[in-house]
């Protein structure tokens, strides 16, 4: 399937920076990969952010969602997809879609992305974005990230973005042999994002990506909505 690649905005005031900003902050974050910085670069954050958002757009900084629910800084967004090594051929699972800016960025660099929301109104949001952007290969369903997509699986990549002290095991299930897994891990508010890798005998960790902040990951394999831990794991910790 044919991937839309518009181009990027000419002749913009300086004032008023468009998406060679985002460019720039992933450059200054240690981003080498070339294909995926002209992805930004040809990503309109601004079409990705609420209404109230779109004066930061293309600041390097997160955008407040409904839900208590934050966009993820542009360069850490950068980063974590970076480490996927994406080629293009690649089906890829996203959980945690937000309104669909990580979407359209994978979209452009894999076959086809499926992205796991928890909120219906922001998958909507996200479907009508990214339709809006003429993104074809890329589609939202509403569910728990935690499960994953067992019906659309397996994936050759898989991103999340929400924190948790472990990987859920529903999603290292759905990874293929050799296939990369990128995950903020810790509990939520001070992260160290990991990269795995699926092999044989299940996943390994293979290099910590950055430090970073993230919100919780909700779900049947995450934090309880309800405040009451699901593992024993976390009782033992605090």
């Amino acid at each position: 399937m044919p991937h839309p690649h518009p181009r990027p905005r000419r002749g913009r005031d300086p004032e008023n920076p468009g998406p060679e900003k985002l460019v720039e902050a992933a450059r200054a974050s240690g981003v080498t990969d070339e294909r995926l910085l002209r992805a930004l670069g040809a990503t309109p954050r601004e079409a990705f952010v609420p209404a109230t958002g779109k004066a930061s757009a293309y600041a390097d900084v997160p955008i407040p969602l409904a839900h208590d629910q934050v966009t993820t800084q542009p360069s850490l967004v950068a980063m974590m997809v970076a480490a996927l090594g994406l080629t293009g051929e690649e089906h890829v699972l996203e959980v945690g879609s937000g309104l669909g800016f990580q979407t359209a960025l994978l979209a452009r660099l894999a076959a086809y992305v499926v992205g796991v929301e928890r909120w219906a109104d922001l998958a909507e949001r996200a479907r009508a974005n990214l339709a809006g952007q003429g993104i074809r290969n890329a589609e939202i369903v509403v569910g728990d990230g935690t499960r994953g997509a067992a019906d659309r699986a397996p994936f050759d990549a898989i991103v999340v973005c929400a924190a948790f002290p472990e990987v859920p095991p529903p999603l290292a299930a759905q990874l293929r042999v050799g296939g990369r897994l990128v995950q903020p891990i810790g509990p939520g508010g001070q992260e160290w994002v990991e990269l795995y890798e699926r092999t044989d005998r299940g996943l390994a960790r293979r290099r910590t990506v950055v430090l970073a902040h993230f919100v919780r990951l909700f779900g049947e394999y995450g934090y309880s909505p309800t405040g009451r831990s699901p593992t024993a794991w976390f009782e033992d910790t605090g």
